[in-house]
């Protein structure tokens, strides 16, 4: 698999030795609980964990995220991932954003992870993916061919309580078909996706507003960051 093309890069050395993620974070309380649980809007509760048991069952879902709609899957399993390729009608060789709740999550699925990736989190004013090496426990075909995933934290309320239910990497691409614009919201999903997927998330369907793909940054074990799209 391989990323697009570089758009600039940034040379940057860090020596350190590699850190775990923080004993805190701004998206866990120091028990580890986010501290925005119980805020979840009415029928955002019983949505969720709909969209979760069809994932869990192997299925694939269009939800709404911290930026545009996406289509998600189980990151850990390479059959659901193999179906979000065939619904998108995308060449394989394009790898794919997974979303997560925590920065905590990233240790567990990526080893030696460089100090600036937990500072590029904390002070991201935007939605922000990283493309980090040595991935592992994901989907085979979820992982490019130089071993490494893009990743993001989601601090949107739906999205993140999503991923913190799931308990593991959910899969996030745009909805739409490989080469058509990204759906930004529900309405501009087109009806060939709403009928390929095997449940589409109710909340959020009502929302006209401007939505944007986000920003990814490749992060090298060496600490070398390269800017992919701003």
């Amino acid at each position: 698999m391989a990323y697009n093309k570089f758009d600039k890069d940034i040379k940057g050395k860090n020596g350190a030795k590699p850190r775990t993620a923080p004993a805190s974070s701004p998206f866990t309380g120091e028990d580890g609980q986010r501290p925005d649980r119980g805020l979840l809007k009415d029928g955002w509760a019983a949505d969720i964990a709909e969209a979760v048991k069809v994932m869990k069952q192997g299925g694939v879902i269009l939800y709404p995220t911290d930026t545009v709609w996406g289509i998600g899957c189980d990151a850990t399993n390479a059959e659901a991932v193999k179906r979000v390729y065939e619904i998108k009608k995308r060449d394989d060789s394009k790898a794919l954003i997974c979303l997560i709740d925590s920065d905590k999550r990233i240790s567990r699925y990526i080893r030696n992870v460089p100090d600036v990736a937990w500072d590029l989190l904390n002070i991201a004013t935007k939605p922000t993916t990283v493309i980090l090496d040595n991935a592992s426990g994901l989907a085979s075909n979820l992982v490019a061919e130089d071993g490494s995933i893009a990743m993001r934290v989601t601090k949107e309320a739906f999205s993140k309580e999503l991923c913190y239910r799931m308990q593991k990497p959910i899969v996030s691409t745009s909805a739409n078909i490989s080469g058509e614009p990204a759906a930004q919201n529900y309405r501009d999903i087109a009806p060939e996706l709403l009928e390929a997927v095997d449940y589409v998330c109710k909340s959020r369907r009502n929302e006209h507003e401007p939505h944007v793909p986000s920003s990814i940054i490749k992060l090298a074990s060496n600490g070398e960051v390269t800017v992919i799209r701003k």
